[in-house]
């Protein structure tokens, strides 16, 4: 943690910038509730969960002791389990996933703050919009009065060498910028969630104020 936190200030300076202007999210994927707990005695605030269930299983044990994002695929019908106990969606990405999270917080009388994902790379294995498709996915949802759209999200490619995904968040976050201009009612391009613990560096240097960190805090994890 503390490593991620010198690392990530090394480039916020040459920013103007420190670690407390981005938001670091924990990855809690298959993490039991006792390092979660001892990661939040550390100054954890945000975790992310990629399955319903886990969010589920693990919101009774720690509830509102952090901030709760959904970073996976997220199936429409198991929105209505999270709905009111997410931060934040970061894998909004068809329309039918945003016609169910619009009834589902029109149900729980809730606002949801999410991302839209986008699979620069076009990655086959990979969720997410294309890149062309983003902007007219954006103008047509715009109207789910529901829906908060805080930014965008991508997962790059793993690579040894981060230096060659480096074009996933520059393209990003050119995408980002050219949104905002747009300045389209009822979205906020706020939030670049990209990076993770084998590039967040690189994702840093490129604009991100999102990272998601789940090895570099926690080990690697064998499934």
């Amino acid at each position: 943690m503390e490593i991620i936190k010198e690392k990530a200030n090394k480039i916020l300076s040459r920013k103007n910038l420190s670690f407390n202007d981005i938001t670091l999210v924990a990855v809690t994927k298959t993490v039991d509730t006792e390092k979660i707990n001892k990661a939040i005695e550390l100054g954890i605030t945000n975790i992310g969960e990629n399955k319903v269930q886990e969010i589920q299983s693990k919101y009774e044990q720690i509830n509102n002791k952090v901030k709760w994002h959904m970073i996976g695929h997220l199936q429409s019908n198991k929105v209505k389990y999270i709905i009111d106990k997410v931060e934040m969606i970061h894998s909004l990405d068809r329309m039918s996933l945003a016609e169910e999270i619009q009834k589902r917080a029109e149900e729980f009388n809730v606002y949801v703050n999410s991302l839209v994902q986008v699979n620069i790379a076009e990655e086959d294995s990979k969720f997410g919009l294309r890149k062309e498709e983003v902007i007219p996915f954006i103008e047509s949802i715009s109207n789910f009065n529901r829906i908060r759209i805080k930014g965008l999200m991508t997962i790059a490619p793993y690579a040894e060498d981060p230096e060659e995904v480096r074009y996933v968040f520059k393209d990003l976050r050119e995408l980002f910028e050219e949104i905002k201009e747009l300045n389209l009612d009822n979205i906020d391009m706020k939030y670049l969630s990209m990076g993770m613990t084998n590039d967040y560096e690189v994702a840093l240097e490129e604009g991100a104020n999102i990272i998601r960190i789940g090895t570099g805090i926690f080990g690697k994890r064998i499934y």
